[in-house]
């Protein structure tokens, strides 16, 4: 499972940046301008889908949100209109655990705990440590060669016949498996064609039955459904948190697009796109490449990432901007208790010993936002009416009982590691 991560600056450099098939992100919606703070204050329900529109006053709501601030203008009134971001209306959904769910959960916590079968034969659902070579025409084929591979038996991992092969062969045995790439595989060289694959098999191992004797060995429960019981709890646990996080997404999304910009303070654009370059860059000096050689390895010529950062740099001033007129408006700093609180959930979420070490990896900066967005989704729900729901599932569990109680932060799948492409005829991939 990847980090959960809530720093701002890498969510979204991993939202804008280019993929490996060089493609972009299309932010127009999120990437709006964002212009002069105005007066929300008005929390009356009955103006909750309107747009506030009473103009802030300046010289009230300028610079008072401490020493620290996201943006360089004192009055951020200048550049950026918020929407509504009091009395919103929203769904908190969460999603029923089902029973389909739970056996699937058990079924992976039992594959997790398979161990090695010493006698008898490989059975649908092994895990198999193989060595391969594919031929064709007695010649080895580029991607058909592995050794140490492991595989799940029914996986449909591989082209079909090669998993089947597999079932009944005993430890340490070699088998050949002649088989044909279906017409459509992505390699040329390969589609319909007659091959074959010598496999030896080196060990394989076994996920072990749910039992009461199991439960009572290898988990803190008495019985088989006492085990079932705790799984469907943390799927409930899982589907709160979830939902929750959505819903601070939705609550954000929907103030960020309600708000307009007039005009971006330069010197903030100018180090957004320092700090978009700057990342790619190091990208490049762990791979031994210039730049413009990274950047043209993902598909995309140097224009492109040029705007792709600038798309960046828009989208993260405005997001700030938005940020930081709504802490001046409601007389926030991310020095306040609040804020100190936020502080502490992210040292928590990342397992850091203190501030500073987050602050050593990810940035003053970084840190600072994420704090600041936070805070301000914090403020927004707190000021928000929210319908709680669940979806249709299995009535047992803990469904019904109040999901806003869970207490969980927003957080976003952030995978600090670029992904390559696979090469089309790598293995028998079906």
């Amino acid at each position: 499972m990847k980090k959960k991560a809530y720093l701002v600056v890498l969510a979204l450099c991993t939202a804008l940046a280019f993929t490996a098939c060089g493609t972009t992100t299309d932010k127009k919606e999120n990437t709006k301008s964002a212009a002069e703070a105005q007066d929300t204050t008005n929390t009356d329900k009955e103006d909750s889908g309107s747009e506030a529109s009473d103009s802030v006053d300046s010289s009230d709501k300028a610079a008072v949100s401490g020493d620290t601030r996201l943006v360089s203008a004192d009055d951020v009134s200048k550049y950026v209109t918020i929407g509504q971001y009091k009395g919103l209306s929203l769904d908190n959904t969460v999603e029923a655990v089902t029973d389909d769910a739970v056996d699937g959960r058990v079924e992976e916590e039992l594959q997790n705990k398979a161990e090695e079968v010493t006698e008898g034969s490989v059975q649908d659902g092994d895990v198999v440590t193989i060595n391969y070579v594919g031929t064709k025409d007695g010649v080895a084929f580029d991607g058909g060669t592995a050794n140490n591979y492991e595989l799940t038996i029914g996986s449909g991992t591989f082209i079909d016949g090669f998993e089947d092969g597999i079932i009944g062969m005993k430890k340490g045995q070699t088998k050949d498996l002649d088989l044909t790439f279906p017409d459509d595989y992505p390699s040329e060289d390969l589609a319909g064609q007659e091959v074959t694959f010598k496999v030896t098999l080196q060990s394989f191992k076994r996920a072990p039955e749910l039992t009461d004797e199991w439960a009572a060995k290898n988990t803190d429960c008495k019985t088989a459904e006492d085990y079932k019981k705790e799984i469907r709890k943390t799927l409930e646990s899982e589907a709160k948190t979830s939902a929750q996080n959505t819903l601070r997404e939705t609550a954000w999304n929907t103030v960020l697009s309600a708000s307009e910009v007039k005009e971006y303070p330069q010197d903030d654009l100018d180090t957004a796109k320092t700090e978009f370059r700057t990342l790619y860059e190091n990208y490049a000096k762990q791979g031994d490449m210039t730049l413009e050689d990274f950047v043209k390895a993902q598909g995309i010529s140097m224009d492109d990432f040029e705007e792709q950062g600038s798309q960046y740099a828009e989208y993260k001033v405005k997001q700030n901007l938005i940020v930081q007129g709504i802490m001046d408006a409601e007389n926030m700093t991310l020095e306040d208790e609040k804020s100190l609180a936020v502080q502490d959930e992210l040292i928590q979420a990342y397992g850091v010993k203190d501030l500073a070490a987050l602050v050593d990896k990810y940035g003053q900066a970084a840190v600072d936002e994420s704090i600041g967005l936070l805070r301000v989704e914090d403020f927004i729900l707190d000021n928000a009416t929210v319908e709680e729901k669940v979806t249709a599932g299995d009535t047992e569990g803990e469904n019904g009982d109040d999901p806003s109680t869970d207490g969980s932060s927003a957080e976003g799948e952030v995978d600090e590691e670029l992904e390559t492409a696979e090469a089309a005829d790598m293995v028998p991939a079906e």
